[in-house]
């Protein structure tokens, strides 16, 4: 099946993606679009384990998901995960069809090595492959057309999201399904009045997250500016769109030691990103929040949660 490329590519493709990025897909992974930009000069040996920690939070709600892919897709003989950074949700998609052969794309070598690790650690060593490259194009070392191919925010980090999806498609079998992750509602983490500082904070912070978002995308080589309907995407890639659902990842106070750990992550590739963007005063707001001294930073206050949405499209190639 696919078999193994270690040369190294730059890659798009990501946890989530989206600002920040959570979990599982696009390489890192949390609010809104999930999504740290920057790919071409991350270590990713180094960000490896904060994404595999990441994706584990967000199990619950990728379990959800596969629950009802599982629906409409039965037994499918190949499942590809398409930017699946370090393979958490790779491993799910083998658990969760234990007949099928699971491989992980993804640009990123030290995260392939990592999902390697983790099938042969679960005992799935023995239908799980790996492929690295740039995406869509690294998809025709493929052996076979896949039965379901899942693209959780790695789309948006393509210029042309339309020919990406249309890419996509013309990998999978008759009958086949495509299910993107994309969009949902940003995470939130903290009440809207703090106690300290001008009640919404997060709020705003989103705010300069999509302009940032849109600055990435205008960025990307071959950008395409596109509404972003993607049932009408997927239709326009010669799909039927089957299906649209939304996933919550509830994690309320007190939160675990991780879900703190991803709190606190995520807030402060926000604050690298976005600080900026924000005035002075939320500025110092937010650096309170990431101060492990303060009695006010999300180290030590107990009202932190986690709560965020993350939607699925799908659509089947016609048999």
């Amino acid at each position: 099946m696919a078999h193994d490329h270690h040369h190294q590519h730059k890659h798009d493709s990501a946890p989530g993606h989206g600002h920040d990025s959570a979990p599982g897909h696009g390489h890192d992974s949390a609010p809104g679009h999930d999504h740290d930009h920057d790919h071409e000069h991350m270590d990713w040996a180094e960000m490896a384990p904060l994404l595999e920690a990441q994706a584990e939070l967000y199990t619950p709600l990728y379990r959800q998901a596969m629950t009802w892919l599982a629906r409409e897709v039965t037994e499918p003989g190949l499942v590809v995960d398409v930017g699946s950074g370090p393979g958490v949700v790779s491993c799910l998609f083998a658990d969760t069809f234990p007949g099928a052969r699971v491989v992980a794309v993804d640009g990123a070598g030290p995260l392939l090595e990592r999902a390697r690790a983790r099938a042969a650690r679960l005992g799935v060593g023995d239908r799980f492959g790996t492929l690295a490259g740039d995406l869509p194009g690294v998809l025709g070392e493929l052996e076979y057309p896949a039965d379901l191919l899942w693209a959780s925010q790695s789309l948006h980090h393509l210029g042309d999201q339309r020919a990406a999806l249309t890419a996509l498609a013309g990998h999978l079998a008759p009958g086949g399904t495509l299910a993107v992750l994309e969009g949902g509602l940003p995470g939130r983490f903290l009440p809207r009045d703090l106690g300290i500082g001008r009640p919404g904070l997060q709020a705003r912070m989103h705010a300069v997250e999509e302009d940032f978002f849109a600055e990435m995308r205008a960025s990307l080589p071959g950008t395409v500016a596109v509404t972003e309907d993607w049932p009408a995407l997927l239709t326009s890639a010669g799909l039927e769109h089957s299906g649209t659902r939304s996933f919550l990842l509830d994690l309320p106070a007190p939160v675990s030691d991780e879900a703190r750990a991803y709190v606190v992550s995520s807030l402060s590739r926000m604050r690298d990103r976005v600080g900026d963007g924000l005035d002075a005063g939320d500025r110092a707001t937010l650096d309170r929040l990431l101060d492990p001294g303060d009695e006010a930073s999300v180290h030590r206050r107990q009202d932190v949660f986690v709560l965020v949405a993350h939607t699925v499209y799908t659509a089947r190639r016609p048999s």
